[in-house]
């Protein structure tokens, strides 16, 4: 994360009227479309949220808001008098920038208001009598916007997120982890107090503590918030409208009523896809019935009437007969529309199976695991069936362990382990591809006879089956590994990170279906609202030494 230089709005506006709006923007990389014909518009002092899976254009949106990117059709109106605050995953300076650089960057519309300031104070005292006001509403301007006290601003908020002492200014940024950078950018970022603040995963690399002092501050600022976060719980207690980003349809969708609202209308969304395609079924079948109905009875007419019937007789017949033809003939034309366009059935609910049978129903135990410089583990015993949190800081070893419970990773000798046969890893990282595997369609890679399950589970659509793999969204790429996990049974799911890369709605049913799992789950993760739903054992995994459970 890091701030970039807030840029001009993309449509200047006469008055100094706070806006944000969005009209039929679109945005492409090379042959890749990101966002098609998008509208939207925020008010003054809301607080945003966007969601979506990772790889749908979420950050690609916060850049066109910031002015650092420009779309390719449509505009955006972009007006805060109070400034503009751009906080991005990406650090953008080299390694031998010093710390000084980044507080600079991230403060730059107040250092370019402090030197207008300075030059206008060079100017009093001469012939100009309007230099006087310039002085004074630069001065006005700088005091609101807190100039004269933004530096140490940048340290209380440091503190804060978790750095207990100030950086010096002069240190390097390569001699600070990635987390420390993340954290100096987002407290430079709040210090610059801008009205329009512009958050691509605030949260990330923040702890517990942070996260609640972060949530605070944005809940308290007077300004706007537009934020990018998969994080549920700051979704919950900061935002009040959501933006979804859809990697699908290219789209976003507003919903209002924060995060509850936002899921309420998903559960409304879906009740309604479910109701649309049981009247549809019921239609076809309706239609199906009418034609059968119709052509029973044409049967039961005689073709001809007998030699002895009067001529209106025989009218009367073939009358009949033409009457039930037309009934026929419009039940099938009905019928016809019916199937030429149909209503997708709505996607399954997610449901994680296992076969708690035989060798099954054998616990996870281990004991004396050591993995030199990555894991030290006295003894493990997770019950058939059983649940397991396993927590910890960064470098603990929490990816190790459940790497070297499915097998990907060799303990030293003279530890044991067991567990059920059918254990399934879901990795924190994506699952490596050859180039082989990258350049296979979807539809070839998961086999041909499954991949009708990618789309009733509604992971995937199907034009995405022809897609390769490697041309897959990260997001995308995260499905697909749930989804072979989702359709087979395994009596024992590793998970890691589970809740990564994807948007809200899905992580709400993942969460729904691992409550439901009947085999032994154990689950790393850095996801709130799934940890303080956790009501079964946790293990905590300290560095260096060895774990503490509770």
């Amino acid at each position: 994360m890091f701030p970039v230089t807030a840029a001009p709005a993309v449509t200047a506006a006469s008055a100094a009227v706070s806006q944000l709006t969005v009209t039929e923007v679109s945005k492409r990389y090379a042959d890749r479309l990101v966002l098609d014909r998008v509208s939207f518009s925020v008010r003054p002092g809301e607080r945003v949220g966007v969601v979506g899976d990772n790889g749908s254009g979420k950050s690609t949106l916060l850049r066109l808001l910031s002015g650092a990117e420009r779309p390719d059709n449509g505009g955006i109106t972009v007006v805060a008098p109070g400034g503009t605050g751009h906080l991005a995953q990406t650090l953008d300076l080299p390694d031998t920038a010093r710390v000084g650089d980044a507080v600079d960057l991230a403060l730059a519309e107040l250092r370019s208001l402090e030197s207008r300031l300075r030059t206008a104070a060079t100017e009093l005292g001469g012939a100009d009598p309007a230099a006087y006001e310039r002085y004074a509403a630069l001065e006005a301007e700088f005091e609101a916007r807190g100039g004269y006290d933004a530096d140490r601003r940048v340290d209380v908020a440091l503190r804060h997120l978790g750095e207990p002492e100030a950086l010096d200014r002069s240190r390097r940024l390569g001699t600070l982890s990635g987390g420390r950078r993340s954290r100096l950018a987002l407290a430079a970022t709040l210090a610059a107090s801008p009205e329009l603040l512009l958050l691509d995963e605030p949260t990330n690399d923040l702890d517990d503590e942070a996260v609640a002092w972060l949530e605070e501050r944005l809940r308290a600022h007077r300004g706007t918030v537009v934020a990018v976060t998969h994080d549920r719980a700051f979704l919950d207690r900061v935002t009040d409208t959501l933006l979804e980003v859809d990697a699908d349809t290219r789209s976003v969708r507003r919903y209002g009523g924060g995060y509850q609202g936002y899921l309420a209308a998903k559960a409304a969304e879906r009740a309604r896809h479910e109701r649309e395609y049981a009247d549809w079924r019921a239609e076809v079948a309706r239609q199906s019935r009418l034609a059968d109905s119709h052509i029973g009875r044409l049967d039961a007419i005689p073709r001809k009437g007998p030699w002895a019937f009067s001529g209106a007789g025989a009218f009367r017949a073939r009358s009949r007969a033409h009457g039930a033809m037309s009934r026929i003939r419009n039940a099938r034309e009905r019928l016809e529309r019916l199937t030429e366009d149909p209503v997708a059935a709505p996607p399954e609910p997610l449901r994680f199976a296992a076969r708690i049978e035989g060798a099954a129903t054998a616990p996870v135990t281990a004991a004396d695991l050591r993995v030199p410089g990555r894991l030290t583990l006295d003894s493990l015993h997770v019950p058939a069936g059983g649940r397991l949190l396993v927590t910890g800081p960064n470098g603990a070893g929490k990816s190790t362990l459940l790497r070297v419970l499915a097998g990907e990773v060799g303990p030293e000798p003279g530890g044991s382990l067991s567990r059920p046969d059918r254990a399934g890893l879901l990795r924190q990282t994506m699952t490596p591809l050859t180039p082989e595997e990258s350049a296979r369609p979807l539809r070839t890679a998961f086999g041909p006879e499954r991949a009708a399950e990618l789309l009733r589970l509604g992971l995937f659509r199907e034009a995405d089956l022809h897609r390769p793999v490697g041309a897959l969204s990260i997001g995308q790429r995260r499905r697909l590994d749930l989804a072979r996990l989702l359709t087979a049974p395994h009596d024992a799911l590793l998970l890691d990170e589970p809740t990564n890369h994807l948007a809200p709605s899905l992580v709400e049913e993942i969460q729904e279906a691992l409550a439901a799992y009947e085999g032994t789950l154990i689950v790393v993760t850095h996801d709130r609202r799934l940890r303080r739903s956790w009501s079964g054992p946790i293990l905590e995994l300290p560095a260096p030494s060895g774990p503490t459970a509770r």
